[in-house]
């Protein structure tokens, strides 16, 4: 039976050598051609969309591009609807997906993630004269703007709120200005983002969840330096000031943590 168990050994050792030798070859391919592609939707503002004139921009856009300067290449784009926008990975349609996707137990089964890049907390947002609601527990009986079958949803029902039904956020924030809901919980980076656009919009953030949700860049699964020069890049880009200077421009404010 020697010479079965030197047949597993050798086969092990050629499996091990081959994973050795695919390790780093998407870094090393991405490097030799001068492009690193990278899989977004371009239809998700202020993420990844197209400004008037065409040009796809946003956040993401943005620090996809600045990781792909700090590797020494160009950023390539290919746009693809969400529900097949990570599964492109899988088809090596690109070497990465920048459109915040969410860091999941789930996803990381099947996929690797970078270091998180943008973090989004739950925000409950009152108009700006409301002195009566200063947390989530004073939700109790009054009336929240919410999509029904969303968490944050979920979340004003728990602590007692009345919901009213909406489409989304920007319905949301209407039904709250006009008075016809006292709240809305919804997600920080929308907010964020309204704010930035409507500065005079007479609405503010009563309080906010202190977990957050992280986003990070999601890449093929078996590649750690690929990742690691990912996450060398965003490192690089906060210490530089580039992180700061893109999320100043879609957000108003850092919205790493």
């Amino acid at each position: 039976m020697n010479w079965l168990k030197s047949l597993i050994i050798a086969g092990t050792l050629q499996a091990l050598a081959v994973t050795a030798a695919a390790a780093g070859a998407n870094l090393d391919q991405i490097k030799a051609e001068g492009v690193f592609k990278i899989g977004t939707e371009g239809t998700y503002a202020p993420f990844t969309y197209h400004d008037a004139s065409n040009t796809l921009v946003g956040f993401d856009v943005e620090i996809g591009k600045a990781i792909a300067d700090k590797l020494g290449v160009k950023a390539e784009f290919l746009e693809g609807k969400w529900d097949g926008l990570i599964a492109g990975l899988d088809a090596n349609r690109y070497d990465a997906v920048i459109n915040q996707v969410g860091i999941t137990d789930e996803r990381k089964a099947k996929y690797d993630f970078s270091d998180p890049y943008i973090a989004s907390k739950a925000v409950l947002i009152v108009k700006g004269d409301n002195s009566e609601i200063k947390g989530f527990a004073d939700l109790k009986g009054k009336k929240s703007a919410q999509s029904l079958t969303s968490n944050f949803g979920k979340l004003a029902e728990k602590n007692g709120a009345e919901l009213v039904g909406t489409d989304g956020f920007d319905q949301s924030i209407q039904l709250l200005l006009t008075g016809r809901a006292d709240a809305t919980i919804n997600d920080s980076l929308s907010f964020l983002d309204f704010k930035k656009h409507k500065p005079d919009a007479d609405v503010k953030i009563a309080a906010q969840e202190e977990n957050a949700d992280y986003s990070g860049v999601i890449v093929r699964k078996g590649d750690p330096e690929l990742v690691a020069a990912i996450n060398k890049a965003l490192a690089d880009i906060k210490a530089d000031g580039t992180y700061q200077k893109i999320a100043d421009t879609y957000f108003g404010q850092d919205v790493s943590k």
